[in-house]
C-alpha cells in the first residue's frame, strides 16, 4: 500500500531485534504481531540499559551528548523513563516473571533518594528537569503499587515522598509541565505525605485555559499544537484519574474523557499504512510515544476507536520503526529518528530522553484477555479510503490517500510562538506549510526551500514565515497569512496562502505583497533516502525528486509563475527520513510589485497514477484566473473549487 521511507531488509528479519515472536496473521493479518511482541520488545530496551546503570541502579548514564540539565539530571531521566516502561511491563504481568525488574528499580529507589549516597538524584528545584522525570516516577509507583511501594523500607518511602515532595510551592513551567505537578502531588496525597491541593487544583486549571474545542490543546499559551497534545496532555489527565480515585472530581474526569474521545477521532488519522506517525512538532525522539493516547483511551473507556484498529495503529508504529533500526544494534533508543539524527531534538534532549517513547507501552496494564488484544485487527482510515480532514482547533488540514498509504497535514496554524508581541525563529518542525507520514522536513532550514514560500534577498537569504495569522479551516482547504521581512529591514512584507487540497494534490493561491525586483521562491516536499540521492528532473514551469521506490515529490507553477527557475536542491545529512535528500523548488527571478498572485500545485505521491511528471504537467488540476482575482482550482475527476480574491 505505502512506499517505504528507507530502503530496508527482509522486514520479517529484524536483526536489532532477533527473539521476537513469531507473528500471529489470524489475529493480526496486517501487522503480524500481538502482545507477545510489545511484551518482547520492552524486555529488550529494559535489558539493553544495564551495562549503563550506576552501581547502586539509581541513574543510567547512557552514551551521547548531554542536555542543558547535565549529566547528573541525564542519569536521573535514565531511571524515571526506564521506570514507567517497566513499571507498565510489571503491572501487566501481574508481578509475575518480573523478579528482577522489582528488584532493580526498588534499589534505585533506595539509591537515588539517599541524600548522602553517591547515587543520589538532583533535587527537584523551580523549573528544573527533575520535575519532568517526577512525574515518570510517580507514575511508575503508582501502577507497581503491589510490588514496589508497598514492599519498601519505610525509610526507603519516606525518603522517596520527601524526594517528589520538592515539587510542592516550586515555581513550575507553564505548559505540560503543570500536569507533572498534579500527577507528582496527586501520588503524594494517595500515600498521606504533605501535597498541595491547590496546587493540583490550580494546574488542571490551567489546562481548562488551553484547551481549543475538538480535542485539541495548545501546550501553553500561544499556537503550540504538536504531539504533546497526544502524549502529556491528554495522557496525563487519563494518569491522574487512575491516581487519583475518589479524590478526584467525577465531572472532570468525565470532561477529559470526552475531550480524549473527540481527539482520537483525529488522532487515527495521524499514522501513515506503514505505521509512520506524521512528522511534525518537537521531541520527535520520543517516536511511538505517539501511540500512548490509543491506549489511553481504552484504559479510560474513552475511545471511539473499535479495538483491532487501537491495536493495528499502536503495534503498526511500533512495528515501523523496529523494521528501520529502532532501537539501535545495542538495544537503544538513540536520539534521532531512525538513526541517530540530532537535528530533531532540543536543548533539553539528553540521552536518555527517548525512553519518554515507553509511553507507548501503556497498553501493556490492560490485561491480555482485553480486546484490544484479541480482536483482529481493524485497517486504519488510510488504508481503505481517500480522507481529508478540516481541523480548525489547530489550523491544520490533513489529506491521505489509500492508493499510497501516505498522511499530508498542510500548516495553517501552528508555529510555536508565544503570544504577541514576543517572536521567535523559525522551526523547520513547525513553520513549513505541510508535513507527512513519508517525509520529514530539511534541518537546519536557514535556506531550505522545502515547504516554503519565501522573498529573497540579494545574497539568497529566505525571509521566514514568522508568526502564522490563521484565517480558517473548512471543507478541503486552509488559509493563513505571514509577514515576510527581508534581512535588514523592520517593513514587513504579507503573504496570504489558501491551501486547497483534492487526492494527493495541494493548491496553493498565495497573493505575495513583495517590492519590485524582488525574486520569490517556492518549494515541494524533501524526499530522503539513506542509499542514493533520489533522482532530479526540470522542466518549463516545474521540478521533481524521486526516490528510487516510486516516491516523488513535484512543484508546478500553475499561475504567475511565468519564467521561473526550476531546481532541485540536494543535501547531505539534512533529514531525518535519510542521509540523501532533494527538494524541487521554483523561483520567480522579478515580482513586479504590489500584490502579485501565485498559484502552485505541489504534490507528494508514491502512485504511479499521480507521481509522473508527464500525467501531473499535462493531466493534473488547472487553473482559470477571472478579471477579478477570483481563482478556479479544476481536477481531473471534475471537481472545481473556487478561491475568491
Amino acid at each position: 500500500m505505502s512506499a517505504p521511507h528507507v530502503s530496508l531488509p527482509d522486514p520479517t528479519h529484524l536483526p536489532n531485534l532477533p527473539h521476537l515472536p513469531p507473528p500471529d496473521p489470524l489475529t493480526s493479518p496486517l501487522t503480524g504481531w500481538t502482545r507477545a511482541h510489545w511484551e518482547a520488545i520492552a524486555d529488550r530496551l529494559l535489558d539493553a540499559l544495564t551495562p549503563y546503570a550506576s552501581p547502586g541502579l539509581a541513574q543510567y548514564r547512557l552514551p551521547g551528548p548531554p542536555s542543558h540539565s547535565g549529566p547528573w539530571s541525564d542519569g536521573l531521566e535514565g531511571f524515571a523513563r526506564s521506570f514507567l516502561l517497566a513499571a507498565f511491563r510489571i503491572a501487566g504481568s501481574g508481578g509475575q516473571g518480573v523478579s528482577g525488574l522489582i528488584e532493580r528499580y526498588a534499589a534505585g529507589l533506595a539509591a537515588g533518594t539517599d541524600p548522602r549516597g553517591p547515587d543520589r538524584w538532583p533535587p527537584i528545584t523551580d523549573r528544573s528537569q527533575p520535575m519532568v522525570e517526577a512525574a515518570s516516577l510517580a507514575i511508575a509507583l503508582h501502577e507497581t503499587r503491589p510490588w514496589i511501594w508497598d514492599r519498601l523500607d519505610d525509610r526507603v518511602r519516606q525518603r522517596v515522598a520527601d524526594w517528589l515532595g520538592g515539587f510542592v510551592g516550586a515555581v513550575v513551567n507553564d505548559s505540560n509541565w503543570r500536569l507533572f505537578q498534579v500527577i507528582t502531588e496527586e501520588f503524594l496525597a494517595s500515600v498521606g505525605a504533605p501535597h498541595s491541593r491547590s496546587e493540583i487544583d490550580a494546574g488542571l486549571a490551567r489546562l481548562e485555559d488551553w484547551y481549543r474545542g475538538d480535542g485539541w490543546y495548545t501546550d501553553g499559551d500561544g499556537r503550540k499544537f504538536d504531539y504533546y497534545n497526544a502524549w502529556a496532555l491528554h495522557l496525563y489527565p487519563v494518569l491522574w484519574a487512575r491516581i487519583a480515585g475518589p479524590r478526584a472530581d467525577p465531572r472532570l474526569v468525565a470532561e477529559h474523557r470526552r475531550r480524549l474521545r473527540s481527539f482520537l477521532h483525529d488522532h487515527q488519522h495521524f499514522f501513515g499504512a506503514d505505521g509512520a506517525p506524521v512528522h511534525q512538532g518537537r521531541s520527535l525522539t520520543y517516536r511511538f510515544a505517539t501511540a500512548a493516547p490509543l491506549w489511553a483511551g481504552v484504559l479510560a473507556d474513552a475511545t471511539p476507536l473499535p479495538p483491532g484498529r487501537t491495536r493495528r495503529l499502536a503495534s503498526g508504529a511500533l512495528k515501523h520503526f523496529a523494521e528501520r533500526g529502532v532501537p539501535d544494534a545495542q538495544g537503544l533508543l538513540t536520539l534521532g529518528w531512525y538513526g541517530p539524527f540530532l537535528p530533531v531534538t532540543q536543548r533539553y534532549s539528553g540521552p536518555a530522553s527517548p525512553y519518554w517513547a515507553s509511553k507507548a507501552f501503556l497498553g501493556l496494564l490492560l490485561p491480555a484477555d482485553h480486546p484490544v488484544w484479541t480482536a483482529p485487527e481493524v485497517p486504519g482510515p488510510v488504508e481503505t479510503a481517500d480522507v481529508r480532514l478540516a481541523l480548525p482547533a489547530p489550523g491544520w488540514l490533513l489529506h491521505s490517500t489509500a492508493a499510497d498509504g501516505i498522511v499530508r497535514l498542510v500548516n495553517h496554524g501552528s508555529d510555536r510562538l508565544p503570544p504577541p508581541p514576543a517572536t521567535a525563529e523559525d522551526s523547520p518542525h513547525y513553520a513549513r506549510l505541510a508535513y507527512s507520514s513519508a517525509t520529514a522536513p530539511e534541518t537546519p532550514a536557514d535556506r531550505a526551500p522545502d515547504n516554503h514560500i519565501a522573498l529573497l534577498a540579494p545574497d539568497g537569504t529566505p525571509t521566514p514565515r514568522g508568526r502564522i495569522h490563521p484565517l480558517g479551516v473548512e471543507g478541503t482547504r486552509a488559509a493563513s497569512w505571514h509577514r515576510a521581512v527581508l534581512p535588514g529591514s523592520d517593513e514587513g512584507h504579507r503573504i496570504k496562502t489558501v491551501s486547497v487540497v483534492h487526492g494527493p494534490w495541494e493548491v496553493r493561491v498565495h497573493r505575495v505583497d513583495a517590492p519590485p525586483g524582488t525574486p520569490v521562491r517556492e518549494g515541494g516536499w524533501a524526499v530522503a533516502d539513506d542509499t542514493a540521492p533520489p533522482a532530479a528532473r526540470t522542466g518549463p514551469g516545474w521540478a521533481l525528486a524521486r526516490r528510487a521506490d516510486g516516491l516523488t515529490s513535484t512543484v508546478v507553477g500553475l499561475h504567475g509563475w511565468q519564467d521561473a527557475g526550476t531546481a532541485v536542491a540536494h543535501a547531505v545529512g539534512a533529514n531525518a527520513c535519510g542521509h540523501h535528500s532533494a527538494t524541487p523548488y521554483l523561483t520567480l527571478p522579478v515580482h513586479p510589485g504590489g500584490t502579485h498572485l501565485l498559484v502552485t500545485l505541489v504534490v507528494l505521491s508514491a502512485d504511479p497514477e499521480t507521481n509522473g511528471d508527464p500525467h501531473v504537467r499535462r493531466s493534473g488540476p488547472r487553473v482559470r484566473v477571472a478579471a477579478t482575482g477570483e481563482v478556479e482550482i479544476r481536477f481531473p475527476d471534475g471537481t472545481r473549487e473556487r478561491v475568491p480574491r
